[in-house]
This record gives structure tokens, sequence and C-alpha cells, in this order.
């Protein structure tokens, strides 16, 4: 070892036990205010009664449940709210990013407007805008729209009819992953035919049709076990089917449209990126518009798109804490509610900050595992 490289390392060696000693030195002090303050340590707490209501839960819950109970209802709410709003703000985000290059003034000029206004109004204005002015415009239960065959809009929320499985729909269920794997199965064959011979099979339209017939098939085949639990106005309210309240209608719309901005900047910046003179080439040769799409301008474009959105998933999903402000139960609004009945705030804390980070870790995971399918590889 060189004097240079012993003393690099005792730098780096000295750097990370002064930051161990900066850790411990704080756990000590933060351990010796709470003892100072009469104020219990620990996650023994989640075991404990919670009596909190929580007004939406996919899962069964009652306030008579613990904290843990509780707080998991709020990590799934909020795991089920970043899902929904990442698919429609990526929708939203498509739509107005190729609507920008389309070549249709009215359209790429409505589109600009939209991505200009929404990328500089804060996100919690947005969130306030819907859920006091356009929720609650809304007319009362007894008013309520029938924007489709049995759904309704109301200030109360959104209710539709509610699937209701019967015996034989597991049947269903099976012929759905049969159908995906017969899908996955066929796009590599296609694939490897088209290495091989340079013939190009209609992957797409193949898919969607094994994706919809064989599903279908089955369903009839069962005798169609499924009904459906319709919402019916019963006194001041609907009873049966199934509801959407106004503070998680107010939240995936506000986060869908104001992170479908970004969204649709990077599409519009991954189609401009591709070098026009492939495009013009691709033409030249005969090639139909959409086999260029597909095989020119879209492997190229994600290349710019998937990286930039990386990070909007990941600001979209830190976002979602936002929910507070308008009374939609998550994580970050149960554990607000936590550190107020029992002043546990750095546990609340610490588990806001794990399940944040492995959320955006997972979905980091995930787009770069995406991302690596279409960057150029040298040889």
């Amino acid at each position: 070892m060189t004097i240079r490289s012993f003393y690099s390392f005792a730098l780096q060696f000295m750097f990370m036990a002064l930051v161990v000693w900066a850790i411990y030195a704080l756990m000590v002090t933060t351990k010796a205010n709470l003892e100072a303050r009469d104020v219990e340590s620990g996650f023994g707490f989640l075991s404990q009664r919670a009596g909190i209501p929580i007004n939406v839960s996919l899962i069964d819950y009652s306030p008579s449940d613990t904290y843990g109970r509780a707080f998991l209802v709020g990590i799934i709410n909020t795991i089920y709210t970043a899902i929904v709003v990442i698919i429609l703000a990526t929708i939203i985000g498509v739509l107005m990013g190729v609507a920008q290059v389309s070549g249709n003034l009215l359209i790429t000029k409505i589109a600009e407007t939209y991505v200009e206004i929404l990328r500089n109004v804060p996100v919690l204005l947005i969130l306030l805008f819907i859920y006091g002015v356009v929720l609650a415009g809304l007319p009362s239960v007894r008013l309520a729209w029938e924007f489709f065959p049995d759904g309704f809009l109301t200030q109360r929320g959104v209710y539709f009819p509610r699937p209701v499985p019967l015996k034989g729909f597991n049947l269903v269920i099976l012929a759905m992953f049969a159908a995906v794997v017969f899908s996955v199965l066929f796009a590599r064959w296609a694939k490897n035919k088209k290495n091989q011979t340079g013939h190009t099979l209609p992957v797409i339209r193949t898919n969607l049709v094994i994706l919809l017939v064989i599903p279908a098939v089955v369903f009839l085949l069962a005798g169609q076990p499924l009904e459906w639990d319709a919402p019916v106005l019963r006194g001041f309210n609907f009873k049966g089917g199934m509801k959407l309240t106004p503070e998680f209608v107010a939240l995936v719309l506000g986060l869908s449209i104001y992170r479908g901005a970004f969204i649709a900047e990077n599409v519009r910046s991954g189609i401009l990126a591709v070098p026009k003179g492939e495009i013009e080439a691709a033409k030249a040769i005969g090639l139909s518009p959409n086999r260029i799409i597909r095989s020119i301008t879209l492997p190229q474009a994600l290349r710019t798109i998937i990286p930039a959105t990386t990070n909007d998933y990941a600001s979209l999903v830190k976002d979602s804490s936002l929910a507070i402000a308008i009374g939609f139960a998550d994580m970050v609004s149960i554990g607000g509610t936590m550190i107020g009945q029992n002043g546990q705030a750095l546990e609340v804390i610490a588990i806001w900050m794990a399940v944040y980070l492995t959320i955006n870790l997972i979905i980091s995971v995930l787009m770069n595992l995406a991302n690596s399918k279409f960057q150029i590889v040298e040889r």
C-alpha cells in the first residue's frame, strides 16, 4: 500500500467513525430527552388499541383494532392510491405528450396549455380546488347524476355496481392466467421467428385476441358466474354497490392531472429526441407508419422517457402524503393521529420513511429493468 492510498483509507475511516459517533450521540441524547419527558420509546404501542375511526379501508378494520392494524390500513391505502394514480397519470401523460407533437395546431395548443398550466400550479392547490370546488358542486344524493347505468355522481362520492363472483368464477381467473402465459410465449416465439426469418407477426393484435377470447369463452362455458350488486337509493344514502369517497376521488384526480403534465413533457422530449433522418429513411424504404412507430420511434423514445418518468413516479408517491390536507386516510394521516394520541413521533416517522423508501426503491428497480430492455448494448 502506497502512502497516498494509506492517507486516503485513513481519511475515509475517520469520516465513517465520525458519522457512527454522531449517530450514536444523537440516539443517546434522544433517549435521554424522551426519558426526561416520560415518553416511552419503541414500537410496543403498535399492539395497543387504536380507537381511530377510518372511513376508507381495503381490509377489515374497526376502532377496536390495534395501532398496527390501523397503520397497515394506511399503508395499503397509500400503495393502492399510488398504483391507481401511476396508471392514470401515465395514460394522461402519453396522450398529452403525443398531442404536443401531433401536427394538429388546435390539439397541440390545447396540450401545451394543459402542460404549462398544470406544471406551474402547486399540487396542493389543485387538490383543494377539486375537493372544495369541483366535487362540492356535485348534486346531493337525492339529485345524483347517473353518468352510466347504475353509476351515480354525488357530493358524498361516486357509486357504481360491485361485481359479485359466483361458483365457477375461479375457472375464469385460471383462464386469465393461462391467457397471459400464452401471450408471453407467443411474443417470445414471434421474436425468435423474426430474428431467424425477418418475418414480423402481428404480436399486439394476436395477444389482444388471446387475452380477450380465452377468458370470454371460459366465462360463457362456466355459465357466466358473475353478478352485479347495483347501488340503490334508500333513505338518505345509497345502499349496496361500491363507493369512491370524495377524498379519494379528489386525491386521484389531482395527482393524476398534475403529474401527468410532467410525464407529458417526458413523452414529448423522448419523441423529439429521435433523429428525423431515421424516420425519413424508414418512409423511404416503404415502412408503414405503425411499423415506424413500433420499430424506430418508440424504442428510441423510451430510452429518454423511462429515466425521467421514474423520477416522476417517485415524486408522485411522495405527493400522496398531501392526502392529509383533504382528509383521506393514508398512512401519513393515520400516523399523524397516532402521534397526537400517544406521542410516538420518532417511531411513526421512522415507519413513514421506511415505507416510502421501500415503495420508491421497488419502483426504481422495476423501471430500471424496463429501461435496460431499450438501451443500446455495445458489442
